[in-house]
């Protein structure tokens, strides 16, 4: 029996600061861009429940926040803090698995395949986890359990806040079937858009479907989101190559807010990461894009695909998305683009693989 756990650090940057503050614990916390009372132009990290309960919400116009709550606690986002304090979790979760993954600074999958009987030793085995981290670091996360990663990462976000769920492998078409489009691993909004133009509105439905319709729609992603809609994950926990990422960077010769400008030289970057990505014989699954704006105001915005690549075009697309996404309109210095969670000679199959 195949189980995998996804751990996931609830609100981790804001978490950190009420550690490291605990006055502020119980008060509404936006970690992210100076919001220059309500007139700032970056973006919010992360914030805690309560800052939610206002409405606020990741990735929202920092001065959008300052305006739904000004008299929270706004504060800036400290990386080698949070990137210190992930490192010590990450090594204490590693202890508990098998095999183990970390997906970004803030979670991770864990196969513990042979550490327990059943699932509901699973069960208890997750518990033991969530209560070590909350013992060490006094965090909170959510877990998700699964047969395999898909289902115990949207287990996770069923979890969330703070909790365990648990779906057995008879149970995961089912978990799934009443689920929004937009909650398929690896289905944006644009994808979303496309299928529900398609006539599909559930997860269920999808599952449903004529496979080949999907792969004629959608290519190799479209039999992706068709065995993902069933349950079905094959995806390997994999452990991270000594390489941890490849990128390139590109400095502006004066500060622009030329968007096409801009996304040519994103175009640019990611030619030049695929072909080094290539070379090396590496597939990702982590795609970064780093934007600096005038003034040196950074800000990273991640995506991760729900399989490994080594797709150019896929690079491209997520590359852009991320930055049509994120742009605040204020003029950008600089901008990076990196590929992480990289493993050696394994990526996505081939259509032609599955007949």
């Amino acid at each position: 029996m195949r189980v995998v756990l996804l751990v996931d650090m609830d609100y981790f940057f804001a978490a950190c600061e009420e550690v490291r503050n605990p006055s502020i614990k119980d008060k509404p916390v936006v970690v992210g861009a100076d919001p220059k009372n309500g007139y700032g132009r970056g973006v919010v990290s992360t914030c805690n429940y309560i800052a939610r309960s206002y409405g606020i919400r990741s990735g929202m116009p920092i001065s959008v926040a300052y305006r739904l709550k000004s008299d929270a606690i706004f504060l800036r986002v400290d990386e080698p803090y949070y990137e210190s304090v992930s490192a010590k979790i990450m090594a204490l979760l590693r202890n508990f698995a098998d095999k183990f993954e970390q997906v970004s600074i803030d979670e991770a999958f864990l196969d513990i395949s042979n550490r327990v009987k059943n699932y509901e030793e699973a069960y208890e085995y997750a518990k033991k986890i969530k209560d070590s981290i909350y013992a060490n670091f006094s965090l909170p996360c959510s877990i998700g359990i699964g047969p395999n990663k898909l289902i115990a990462k949207m287990a996770c976000e069923a979890a969330k806040p703070n909790g365990i769920k648990l779906v057995r492998e008879e149970e995961a078409k089912k978990f799934l079937e009443p689920l929004q489009l937009e909650k398929l691993y690896g289905v944006g909004k644009k994808s979303a858009e496309r299928l529900k133009e398609l006539g599909f509105k559930t997860i269920g439905d999808i599952a449903k479907a004529n496979k080949q319709l999907l792969i004629n729609e959608f290519g190799s992603f479209g039999l992706e989101i068709y065995e993902h809609a069933n349950g079905i994950d094959n995806e390997e926990v994999f452990e991270e190559s000594e390489i941890k990422s490849i990128g390139r960077e590109h400095t502006f010769e004066q500060d622009t807010d030329e968007s096409e400008k801009i996304k040519n030289e994103i175009l640019s970057l990611a030619d030049e990461v695929a072909n080094e990505v290539n070379k090396a014989g590496f597939y990702f699954k982590t795609v970064t894009l780093k934007i600096r704006y005038e003034g040196f105001d950074e800000h990273l915005h991640t995506d991760s695909l729900g399989y490994y690549t080594q797709d150019v075009e896929r690079l491209k697309r997520i590359a852009i998305m991320l930055f049509e996404k994120n742009n605040t309109g204020e003029k950008v210095r600089k901008i990076g683009l990196r590929v992480s969670n990289l493993i050696k000679g394994r990526g996505q199959k081939k259509i032609n693989e599955y007949f």
